[in-house]
């Protein structure tokens, strides 16, 4: 997930949609013979990834289908207007695409608004499918139990470290706290013995969007307790759970961060651009320590991307974040994931599906998983030992799915997500007190959910 502004000016909403309209012309069902793609592409223009992909599995599906046309839309945006401008083109069966690119934090939101279509009959006949994890197919499936994606492939997160600003530190280059506390240790020894270097960044606040609340809080709140129960939704009674102890914890460990001056400035924390800073100047650069972030940074690195940087893998080191106190399973990760989804108004379904087992064969799902820095979701891809050995770090990942957690994709999580990002901002600010930003979060809370609430 990328770090974005979580929603847009209305102006901009108007604008997107504007965009969106022209993008679609007359609509997916214009021509019978075309399949429309509508994918999101990389705001940084030296990040060719997606673009590269897409246009070879076009290639090979035009060869494959003679007569048959794949018309490839992009929509460069940030994350939070990528939603909006995408959601603005599914409302009209003029607009829509044969095929989209879904967030899977949103799907069953769009799934509630009626904009997706279940797959289900379609699965059924394609063998491909028995090779996905079940948390995978779990990812694309609506509360009426139909799927409505097919996942192409999931992410986990950790600690990325500079191994030569820890050795300046004089902290070890096998480094793997057991606790918060030797986190935030580490993070204030480089503070101390490595002037002129961000010591640790944990996105936060609303500019960095759903970066925030997944890469930031979830890593934190998540371990909290003990692994067993999900600490913001409760399945049993179908509610949102408020802020207790393990919630207040994670805000107070956020407000260690910059209270103490141990991450960016406050300023640069809250600009939306700052991931991408991050990957692209503070870790090649070695002024910053220490990353809380995810399993695709090495994709901004690669070869021909414009941040090309060879060494990365023998300049940075990866831990595993640990769980508050080092209760089991000792260390937590979060998980989301994006997903190909065929719209309600799509004028080409089954087109769009053939697209779709194009791309997800295990050979380009293969090459997919590696070339974005992705893991895989398919077993066959994940014991094939060329996946494996691929590229530094996919091993480490994958195997952090063991102990990975999703989050709670029901149609109220994205408005939940924003509470959870103005509470960061106030403790992030210092406008708001721990107690002030958790009872203000119960308050949003209750509006995002309709009042679907329990304390915990």
């Amino acid at each position: 997930m990328r770090p974005t502004t979580r929603f847009a000016a209305l102006l901009t909403v108007t604008a997107l949609a504007s965009t969106a309209l022209a993008a679609c012309g007359s609509g997916s069902g214009s021509d019978p013979d075309t399949v429309k793609v509508s994918f999101k592409q990389s705001t940084d223009n030296s990040v060719k990834v997606m673009d590269t992909y897409l246009a070879d599995i076009k290639k090979q599906f035009e060869k494959a289908n003679p007569g048959k046309k794949v018309e490839l839309v992009p929509i460069k945006a940030p994350d939070a207007e990528y939603y909006t401008k995408l959601q603005q083109m599914l409302r009209s069966p003029k607009t829509a695409p044969d095929l989209v690119y879904e967030d899977t934090f949103l799907i069953n939101s769009d799934i509630t608004s009626g904009y997706l279509k279940p797959l289900d009959d379609y699965l059924a006949k394609w063998k491909d499918w028995e090779q996905y994890i079940d948390t995978a197919k779990d990812a694309v499936t609506g509360e009426d139990g139909k799927t409505y994606g097919v996942p192409d492939g999931t992410d986990t997160r950790g600690l990325w470290f500079s191994k030569d600003v820890f050795a300046k530190a004089g902290l070890p280059a096998d480094w793997q706290p057991k606790n918060w506390a030797e986190v935030l240790d580490a993070a204030r020894t480089i503070k101390e013995k490595v002037p002129g270097v961000t010591p640790l960044n944990v996105y936060t606040g609303k500019p960095a969007g759903e970066a925030s609340t997944m890469q930031g809080f979830e890593m934190l709140l998540y371990g909290t307790g003990d692994g067993a129960a999900d600490p913001l939704y409760d399945k049993d009674s179908k509610k949102w759970i408020t802020a207790g102890q393990g919630f207040k914890d994670s805000l107070a460990f956020v407000e260690s961060v910059y209270k103490e001056k141990l991450g960016p400035e406050v300023s640069d924390a809250l600009d939306p651009n700052y991931g991408t800073k991050v990957r692209g100047e503070l870790l090649p650069q070695g002024k910053l320590g220490i990353a809380l972030d995810g399993s695709w940074l090495p994709q901004d690195w690669q070869k021909g991307s414009g941040h090309e940087w060879p060494e990365w893998s023998k300049k940075l080191g990866i831990a595993a974040m640990p769980t508050q106190n080092g209760q089991a399973p000792g260390r937590v990760s979060m998980s989301g994931g994006w997903a190909w989804s065929v719209p309600a108004k799509a004028g080409n379904p089954d087109l769009a599906f053939e697209f779709i087992k194009t791309m997800q064969s295990k050979a380009n799902a293969q090459k997919w998983y590696i070339a974005n820095s992705g893991i895989s979701l398919r077993d066959d891809v994940a014991k094939d030992p060329s996946y494996v050995g691929a590229q530094p770090g996919i091993k480490f990942f994958t195997d952090l799915v063991a102990d990975t957690h999703f989050r709670p994709a029901y149609p109220a999580y994205p408005k939940v997500s924003v509470a959870i990002q103005e509470a960061m901002e106030g403790v992030t600010t210092g406008d708001k007190s721990v107690a002030e930003a958790a009872s203000g979060y119960d308050e949003a809370l209750k509006d995002a959910t309709d009042n679907q609430v329990v304390g915990k």
